[in-house]
């Protein structure tokens, strides 16, 4: 009977730190979810920033040419 309360109140106390690590860890998770989500990644950018890439209207190529880069690049 003695062995009974021992396996139950050890099977308690695993539960219990299980269940707090859980709990620790999602509103850890969720925290840092918070402090992303408050961050602007697409702010103008301060200072003396430079534009580092520009749209180049290239002439239309055929399927073949598109076929060679794609082979060429590896992509």
């Amino acid at each position: 009977m003695i062995s009974l309360i021992k396996i139950a109140l050890q099977t308690l106390k695993v539960f219990i730190i299980f269940t707090g690590c859980t709990i620790l860890f999602y509103y850890g998770i969720m925290w840092v979810s918070e402090e992303y989500q408050n961050y602007h990644r697409f702010d103008e950018p301060e200072g003396s920033a430079v534009k580092v890439s520009n749209t180049v209207n290239e002439k239309s190529s055929s399927l073949l040419d598109r076929l060679m880069l794609f082979y060429l690049n590896g992509e």
